[in-house]
Parts: structure tokens; C-alpha cells; sequence
């Protein structure tokens, strides 16, 4: 009886981070949908407009490695409560903005609270679970991030339709009042719910927080600003000199934000690094591949849409049997293969011409998702069963940070690639107009930063090889 009412819990401890994983992902992806009738309502310019992902996108970035430190010292249970509760009152002062200005603050409110969510929630179910069945259960959270990326595009299209682009925050609300609630209940008393008595590092949280923003501002902006200006150069002088001074305070506190001997464990550091580099692979085509689908391709945006789910319908399917098969045979050949095949999916795609079929499409983009599915689930357990309880929000911190600053990094990237190479071959054109002519000289832009991509996940098989064997539970140096 024992037994089951644990097992019950457990799934209803999933459930709750589920629902987390789910809102934090199908709000990422669903605001883009709204951005072109957002930007047509409040009357703004698209320089004003891309601040609302932005912003977003920064804050919870810098913010993820200190919520998990936070949750590590106040309890799991009290940031996540308090997160869904911040998501939700951000979600209404989203829905009722009455000028561009207050939605950019407000969602920049939004992305705290999803920073709270998404620092505890691969460590709520680390802790939850055995280790028998952590692949499997992080499979599984693999499966809800690729419902949340699949449905976005889809449901933000049908409530704008019906509705207005205010709807799709408001319907955060009633989700994030009633999973707080249930998770101040569920939690009460069990791991997410130790609490010690350490002091929090304010002072390196504040530093953490500002080098990476001014780190993924400089990458976001470096194109429009010129890789070599001023601005550029400043914003990445500042972050790396914040991050040094971060990184030298960190080692001589009692209770660092971040635990530099982390980084000696092996199966922590090589499996995060590798999980940036698979992202930086996998933005670089979800970032240009609408725009090859829409023009040289002649795609409508609908079709653009359907075809773009491909590679998260694959990861759908493919993530939890990967778990579930990595808590038999380890992480390390799974994500091999699993970056092998992203390499070789985005060779394929760099080879792609206006006028190949749509399985040549097609199979390229299915692969990039079942090489996705392979990857993360086996590589995300590595990483939070490398690290002892008392760590591990700080783990699932780091987790979400390199998945975040990957994708920063793999947009930045494959925009420059493109960028540089079409403004040379055209002339010192752009693709704000796109026309037939242009078509030589955008493929071969398309194919470079798909090569590029490609070649990162190739440096990325290398890394995820070289962690090694998993022997059990690896202890932090202390």
C-alpha cells in the first residue's frame, strides 16, 4: 500500500512540472506567432516589438543558476509555488498592456517566474524519481517541451483567430493559480521541501545576472550593431570581465551561487557543454528554415507551420524510449549518436535547392528530431544524477542556462553566416524584399550556415564521447 500511494505521488509530482514545462515552452513559441498582430495593434516599429521575446529570453537566462541556488537553500516547493504565481500575475498584466512599453515589462516579470519554473523542474524530478527511472521520467519532460513547441505555432494561431493576441497570456492565469495551489500542497514535506540554512550570494547572483545579459545582448544585436563596433565590443568586454569576477568571488564563498568544483565532475561539465553546443546546432535551423521555406521554396505560412513541426513531432516520440533505454545502457553512446545525426541532417539540409522535393525536406527535419530525442533525455539525467541532492538546483539551473544561451548563440550564428555571406554576393543587399533573383545568392548563404551548423554538432560528438563511461553516482570534490 505503501508502495503505491509512493509511486501515485510521484506521477502527481510529474504532472506538476509537466504542466511548468509545458506553459514555460508553449509561451515562448506562441508569442512569436503574435508578434506581427501585436506590432499591428500597439502601432510600434519592429525595433520596439522584438524587445517582447527578448526581453523574455534575457531574463530568464540570467536568472536560472541563481533560482536553482535559491531552491537548493529555500526549498524547491517555495520557489516553484512563488513561480507559478509571478508567471501568472505577469500573464495578466500581459493581457490587459495598454502599450508596448508595459507588455515588454511585463513579460520581462514573466521571465522571472518561468526562471523559477524552469530551475527547479528538472531537479523536482530527479528527486522524485529512482535512479532506475530518472531516464525515462526526463524523457518524458522531453516529450511535454516538444507538445509545448509543436503547439504553439498552431494554438496561438487559432486564439488569435477567434480571440485577439491578449488571450493567449490570459489563459495562463487559471493554470498557474491552481498549479501553484497544488504544488504548495503536494510538495509539503517531501524532498522539494528541505530547506538549510545557508545565506544566498546576492552579490554574485547580481554579477552572474548582468554578465550573461549583456553576453546574449552583444550575440543578439552583434549584426545590426556590426561585429566589430563599439557597442559589440563593450557589451562582450563587460560580460566576460562580470563572469571572471563571478567565477573568482564564487570560489571564495562558503555558499557560492555556483559550486566551481562542479565543473571537475566530468559527467557534469563535458554533458553541458555538449547540451549548448546541440542547441546552437538546432537553432541554426529552426531559425532559418521558415525563411528558405517561404521564399526560395514558395511555401505559404500555413504550410511553413505544418512543415515545421516535423523535427518536435519526431522528438515527441523518440525522447522518453531514449530515456528509457539510457537508464539501461548509459548516456554516452545515445548522445553520440544523437549529435551524429543532428551533424549529419544539417549537411543534408545544406544541400537542399529550390526545387527538391518535400521528402528531401521532410527527412532532413525528421532526423533533427529523433537525433534531438536521442540526445536530451539520456544527457539531461547524466547531468542531475552526477550531482548530490543538495546541488541539484543548481544543476537543473545549469541545464536550463546552456540550453537557453545554445539557442542565443545558434541564432546569432547561423544570422551572421547568412547575413555576411548574402550582403557580400548580392551586393550589399538585404532580405527585408525578397525576389527571384536573389535566390542564387540566398542558397548559398543557406548552405553555408547549414554546413556551419552541422560542423558545431560534429565538434559536439566529440564532446559527448569523451565523458566516458558512467561507473554510478559521481561525488563533488569538496
Amino acid at each position: 500500500m505503501k508502495d503505491t500511494a509512493i509511486t501515485k505521488k510521484k506521477w502527481v509530482i510529474f504532472s506538476l512540472v509537466a504542466i511548468a514545462v509545458f506553459m514555460s515552452t508553449l509561451d515562448s513559441s506562441i508569442v512569436n506567432i503574435a508578434l506581427p498582430v501585436i506590432m499591428k495593434d500597439l502601432k510600434v516599429p519592429l525595433t520596439t516589438i522584438e524587445w517582447i521575446p527578448m526581453i523574455y529570453l534575457l531574463t530568464v537566462s540570467s536568472l536560472l543558476l541563481s533560482f536553482g541556488r535559491l531552491s537548493d537553500i529555500k526549498g524547491r516547493r517555495w520557489v516553484y509555488c512563488r513561480g507559478f504565481f509571478i508567471f501568472s500575475i505577469a500573464s495578466l498584466l500581459c493581457g490587459v498592456s495598454p502599450d508596448a512599453k508595459w507588455l515588454i515589462a511585463a513579460r520581462s516579470l514573466q521571465g522571472i517566474g518561468a526562471a523559477m519554473l524552469m530551475a527547479c523542474s528538472p531537479a523536482l524530478v530527479v528527486d522524485t524519481f529512482p535512479v532506475s527511472e530518472r531516464g525515462k521520467a526526463l524523457g518524458m519532460v522531453g516529450t511535454v517541451v516538444a507538445a509545448g513547441l509543436t503547439a504553439g505555432p498552431v494554438l496561438g494561431g487559432l486564439i488569435i483567430n477567434f480571440f485577439s493576441w491578449r488571450a493567449i497570456f490570459l489563459i495562463n492565469i487559471p493554470i498557474g493559480i491552481v498549479s501553484a495551489i497544488l504544488a504548495f500542497r503536494i510538495l509539503k514535506g517531501g524532498k522539494g521541501d528541505i530547506v538549510r540554512r545557508e545565506p544566498f550570494d546576492w552579490k554574485g547572483a547580481l554579477l552572474l545576472a548582468f554578465g550573461l545579459s549583456l553576453f546574449v545582448m552583444a550575440l543578439s544585436h552583434a549584426y545590426d550593431w556590426g561585429f566589430i563596433s563599439v557597442r559589440t565590443l563593450l557589451f562582450l568586454i563587460g560580460s566576460i570581465f562580470s563572469l571572471i569576477w563571478f567565477l573568482q568571488i564564487e570560489k571564495g564563498m562558503d555558499y557560492p551561487i555556483f559550486q566551481t568544483s562542479l565543473l571537475s565532475i566530468r559527467l557534469f561539465s563535458l554533458p553541458v557543454i555538449s547540451a549548448a553546443i546541440l542547441f546552437v546546432s538546432l537553432f541554426t535551423m529552426v531559425f532559418l528554415m521558415p525563411f528558405y521555406l517561404v521564399h526560395p521554396y514558395g511555401f505559404s505560412i500555413d504550410k511553413v507551420g505544418y512543415t515545421m513541426v516535423i523535427p518536435f513531432t519526431f522528438l515527441f516520440f523518440i525522447s522518453p524510449l531514449s530515456g528509457y533505454i539510457s537508464d539501461r545502457i548509459g548516456s554516452r553512446m545515445l548522445c553520440t549518436l544523437g549529435m551524429l545525426l543532428m551533424s549529419i541532417a544539417l549537411f543534408y539540409l545544406s544541400q537542399l535547392t529550390s526545387s527538391s522535393t518535400y521528402i528531401s525536406v521532410a527527412w532532413p527535419l525528421a532526423l533533427v528530431g529523433i537525433g534531438t530525442g536521442i540526445f536530451i533525455s539520456p544527457n539531461n539525467s547524466t547531468i542531475m544524477s552526477a550531482i548530490p541532492q543538495a546541488h541539484r538546483g543548481v544543476a537543473s539551473g545549469a541545464v536550463a542556462t546552456s540550453r537557453n544561451i545554445g539557442m542565443v548563440i545558434g541564432v546569432a550564428l547561423s544570422g551572421l553566416i547568412f547575413n555576411s555571406i548574402f550582403h557580400t554576393l548580392s551586393g550589399g543587399l538585404t532580405l527585408k524584399v525578397y525576389k527571384p533573383e536573389l535566390e542564387a545568392f540566398f542558397m548559398t548563404s543557406f548552405k553555408w550556415a547549414m554546413l556551419t551548423g552541422g560542423s558545431v554538432a560534429g565538434i559536439g560528438v566529440i564532446v559527448s564521447f569523451l565523458r566516458g563511461p558512467e561507473p554510478g553516482r559521481i561525488r563533488m570534490k569538496t
